[in-house]
């Protein structure tokens, strides 16, 4: 179990729900940062007291400076800010819940300190997961997956450790708040039609993206990743209750479930306590108050952004960063109304259509296939 740990994106709908477990399960937090959400991180550091925050938006992080100044907290800002609270003295694990590449830097940074990190930053994985899972070997780090389906893939892998084993992961996925829909009735949706998501309260990003079901193609380049399985060993159903977050099917043809609330709060804890279970605030789950579980196949065709997901993750090396940057620089755009819904897959797909792949590249390719792509994304 965790002795303290270091939040990176407290103010999000991740981070303040694991400031919720770290309350209930009496962890220390020694370390809080946000992009620029400064009075809510004022009244998360009063409460919480961490020797550290931070806000990558300087303006913000000079404000927080002095509204913080009777505390002792020390304010940082910047990519500095968030480097200084991934490796903060006595937190052995990091909770990593901000957006985008941004998360890189700083769990590359706490895996090489031999922490734990409780990876909440899909797209850490998804653009460089090769470094990342090569840095928690060199250093003796490790890497507990926040993703309600990766932690369901993760807690049902504890079952038998040999890989040789695993004939299939089966990720689950909600469909989003458009499952059924064509083309042409998805050209004309709104935003506010796309942040209804029918299950799950998420940001504004991931609730795109699980419309677009860009959100599934990103899970299971991670699943690549985080469980060194190759891509036809890795499935996608829809399944809209929420109910099952994901399933591992083994050799034996035996399939396990893990089955839960959707609530967020119970990946998180147990990213922070594994590998014992504490009593938490995570919701019950109510058998007999659910609906009958349904399961059917994804459409990639209405739904483009899975299948261009896949296609990333079959060419490989920078082909996943180039996919990730251009869908962060089209869901943007998405959501302060500059391009329509089924815009994001075209921009896409413009992107990794016209930015080079690089072949087992290093931490400077990656960045530089991402700038690439947002670019080409525009």
């Amino acid at each position: 179990m965790s002795k303290a740990i270091s939040l990176l994106g407290s103010t999000g709908s991740i981070g303040r729900q694991t400031l919720e477990v770290c309350e209930a399960l009496g962890i220390p937090v020694l370390a809080l940062t946000a992009n620029q959400n400064v009075e809510l991180l004022e009244a998360q550091c009063r409460k919480f007291r961490p020797s550290l925050a931070a806000c990558m938006d300087p303006e913000a992080a000079r404000t927080l400076k002095i509204k913080l100044a009777d505390t002792g907290i020390k304010v940082f800002s910047g990519m500095e800010g968030l480097l200084e609270a991934a490796i903060v003295e006595g937190a052995d694990t990091v909770l990593t819940a901000v957006m985008g590449m941004v998360g890189l830097r700083p769990t590359l940074a706490a895996l090489e300190r031999g922490k734990r990190v409780a990876l909440a930053n899909k797209e850490t994985m998804v653009c460089a997961g090769e470094l990342v899972t090569a840095a928690a070997e060199a250093y003796r780090g490790e890497v507990i997956p926040v993703d309600s389906e990766h932690s369901a893939l993760f807690q049902c892998l504890q079952c038998n450790g040999a890989r040789g084993e695993v004939k299939r992961l089966i990720l689950t996925a909600s469909g989003g708040p458009f499952w059924g829909k064509t083309r042409n009735e998805l050209e004309g949706v709104t935003l506010a039609d796309a942040l209804k998501h029918p299950n799950w309260s998420m940001g504004a990003k991931i609730t795109v993206d699980s419309a677009t079901m860009m959100n599934k193609g990103l899970e299971v380049i991670e699943a690549m990743r985080l469980y060194q399985m190759p891509l036809e060993k890795i499935s996608v159903v829809i399944h809209r209750e929420s109910i099952i977050h994901s399933l591992v099917e083994y050799c034996d043809n035996a399939v396990l479930a893990q089955l839960g609330a959707p609530d967020m709060r119970l990946p998180i804890q147990y990213a922070l306590t594994y590998p014992s279970r504490e009593p938490g605030p995570a919701s019950e789950l109510d058998l007999l108050g659910c609906s009958s579980l349904t399961f059917a196949p994804p459409d990639e065709e209405n739904f483009p952004c899975l299948a261009l997901a896949k296609e990333a993750a079959r060419v490989g090396g920078t082909a996943t960063a180039i996919l990730n940057g251009a869908n962060e620089v089209a869901v943007a755009d998405f959501l302060a109304g500059k391009i329509g819904f089924m815009d994001i897959p075209r921009r896409v797909e413009k992107a990794m259509s016209a930015v080079s792949v690089v072949q087992s590249p290093g931490l400077e390719d990656i960045f530089l296939a991402d700038a690439a792509a947002r670019q080409a994304a525009i």
